[in-house]
């Protein structure tokens, strides 16, 4: 029961100082996000990347901060439970003409469940639910700049207005030809429109900041017609000359859910009012949930929120049991899911075979890794949890059994919160998207048989997706170690994507090398390995026994992508690499480029 009177002089400032806290968590965020803009027009691209992956560090930190100081100024953690609620309620207030209140309400989760232990707050000391509403958060000065701008074209003034969109985001580098990149977008807006008539209400509403990743920068909107909404975007590049271009014009929810995808790195975007981007981005992504649209723009710790909201209303009203993930078990990891739910549920085992030499801090480490690192469309990315509880009825008995075997440790089965109701706790976990294992989804058209059609074209695209995959993870410096089909998953959109982390190296790190000639006859006819091998060494042609045993399959990457089999072809990239140079891997179509001459389509 919360307090009726709010009696304790220190809730307020207590309650005042984790605000304090947060604005400047979220001030330091902007500023890093609005300095990509910078970054973009000088092509700093080492710079932009290293940014991306120094700003994930930010919330951490300053929640670390906001600790200490209430531990220093106050003794938080030795402050009764009353007091408290009555730090809650003071924030609450705080709260209510903030443009940041459902971030707010996550730090102070973050900061309050770092000071009280897990068996002392109950749902009465955190935000369960939000308290505070973000709809129609609005800054009233007029100087504010607003979440999107509105432009109002004729047909006979469409390629002025459409110039003024662009211009008005004031990059401080020239395009080649703006004039012509204009004909180009307004080609294929015509292409999709077809015959439609210009309505009354014809506009185009266009979110008031670019966002920015690796070496492009990208308008969002849609066009508005009547009844008929499109969303769209247009990526912005650096040509071989310097000068901007524009590169293509992506029209529809597909196109942005790839350029929005869960496996690729987080925009950099200066935001006032989160909230209001989310919902307009999903004006144009309704299939998309809210947990992964924070996620896209750098707020991991709000998607995370809203991910255990929906997974906790999910399990409301569901009925299904936890279970062993099918597929081909791991030697790292042990992985479950819940079959109602799409996400897995990933845990790393107390101990591994003897083959797999390494640690569970080693693994976390990869894991940080990739979450930091340009995932280019083929890396998914995880959620990380502690401490989480699952009613045990929702459990299979072959699950538990599992988990105690392989990672006692992680376990624990107890009626923590006093409620009468058993618990399996899980001590540290990742949660990823889940996907049709590469190996069951490659199976299932072999089991068709060659003589089907539909299995022979399904066979085809994707054993040339994967190969396609691995060339953007070479041109991300990423060499995922265990390249076998297990590994890799096809997404809902036919993507292949790689999601086995234990083994991952920078190509930068390893040593590609040619299987050396025998030296006699003894050593050719020898099933050992009768050469020395270093701990980085990798010998690609020897990739082929190991993948490529069906000959379909075989006859289909020998034709697309044999050069993964040279060590020619990842020493040259190592040293490109190496030498400072970032490749350009596109989250479109190539079809849709206007001049694919400017920059790099791809490492074939």
């Amino acid at each position: 029961m919360f307090p009726q009177r709010l009696d304790s002089p220190l809730a307020y400032d207590i309650a005042k100082a984790m605000v304090d806290g947060f604005n400047r968590h979220y001030r330091l965020f902007r500023t890093e996000s609005a300095r990509a803009k910078h970054r973009f027009e000088t092509a700093d691209w080492h710079g932009q990347q290293r940014a991306q992956r120094e700003r994930i560090e930010f919330y951490d930190l300053r929640v670390r901060e906001c600790f200490t100081r209430l531990e220093r100024e106050f003794k938080a953690g030795a402050l009764p439970m009353d007091v408290w609620q009555q730090i809650k309620l003071h924030y609450i207030g705080l709260l209510v003409d903030h443009y940041q209140p459902e971030l707010a309400e996550t730090f102070f989760n973050s900061v309050t469940t770092r000071i009280l232990h897990r068996t002392h707050f109950h749902n009465d000391f955190i935000f369960v639910r939000p308290a505070v509403s973000t709809e129609y958060i609005e800054n009233p000065e007029r100087t504010a700049r607003p979440t999107y701008h509105a432009y109002y074209p004729t047909r006979e003034n469409m390629r002025e207005v459409f110039k003024q969109l662009v211009n008005d985001f004031d990059l401080r580098r020239p395009f080649e030809d703006l004039d012509r990149d204009t004909g180009y977008v307004l080609q294929a807006m015509k292409r999709r429109l077809g015959d439609a008539k210009l309505r009354t209400n014809f506009q185009f509403q266009v979110l008031s900041g670019l966002f920015f990743r690796n070496k492009g920068a990208y308008v969002v909107g849609k066009i508005i017609n009547g009844f008929t909404e499109i969303p769209f975007a247009l990526p912005i590049l650096h040509n071989r000359h310097g000068k901007l271009v524009i590169d293509a014009a992506l029209f529809g929810e597909d196109d942005l859910l790839m350029l929005f995808s869960f496996a690729r790195a987080y925009f950099m975007v200066d935001m006032e009012i989160p909230s209001a981007w989310v919902q307009f981005l999903r004006s144009l992504m309704p299939r998309k949930q809210r947990t992964e649209i924070y996620n896209a723009l750098g707020l991991a710790k709000q998607g995370k929120t809203l991910f255990y909201r929906d997974f906790l209303q999910h399990l409301r009203y569901s009925t299904d049991r936890f279970r062993i993930a099918p597929g081909i078990k791991g030697m790292v990891m042990l992985v479950f899911d819940l079959p109602s739910f799409p996400f897995v549920f990933k845990l790393i085992k107390d101990y591994f075979p003897p083959q797999k030499e390494t640690t569970r801090e080693q693994i976390k480490a990869k894991y940080l890794l990739v979450k930091q690192h340009d995932r280019v469309g083929r890396m998914a990315d995880t959620l990380e949890y502690r401490e989480v509880a699952f009613p045990r009825e929702r459990f299979e008995d072959d699950l538990i059994e599992e988990i105690r075997k392989f990672a006692p440790s992680q376990l624990e089965i107890s009626d923590r919160d006093g409620d009468g109701h058993l618990e399996v706790i899980i001590k540290h976990l990742y949660i990823e998207r889940r996907m049709i294992p590469l190996n069951i989804y490659l199976q299932e058209a072999f089991d068709a048989g060659p003589g089907d059609p539909h299995a022979r074209a399904q066979i085809e695209r994707v054993v040339i997706e994967y190969g396609n995959a691995i060339k953007d993870l070479v041109a991300a410096n990423i060499f995922p170690g265990d390249m076998l089909w297990k590994n890799f998953g096809v997404t809902r959109n036919g993507k292949v994507v790689f999601y086995d982390y234990d083994e991952i190296e920078y190509i930068t790190d390893c040593n590609f090398r040619r299987v050396p000639e025998p030296r006699n006859e003894e050593e050719e006819m020898s099933g050992e390995v009768w050469y020395t091998v270093g701990p980085h060494d990798v010998f690609p042609e020897t990739f082929g026994p190991f993948l490529l045993g069906n000959p379909q399959v075989r006859a289909v990457f020998l034709e697309h992508h044999a050069d993964l089999l040279d060590a020619s072809f990842w020493q040259a990239h190592k040293e490109r690499i190496a030498q400072g140079h970032v490749y350009d891997v596109f989250p479109y179509d190539q079809k849709k480029r206007f001049n694919p001459t400017d920059g790099e389509t791809d490492l074939s």
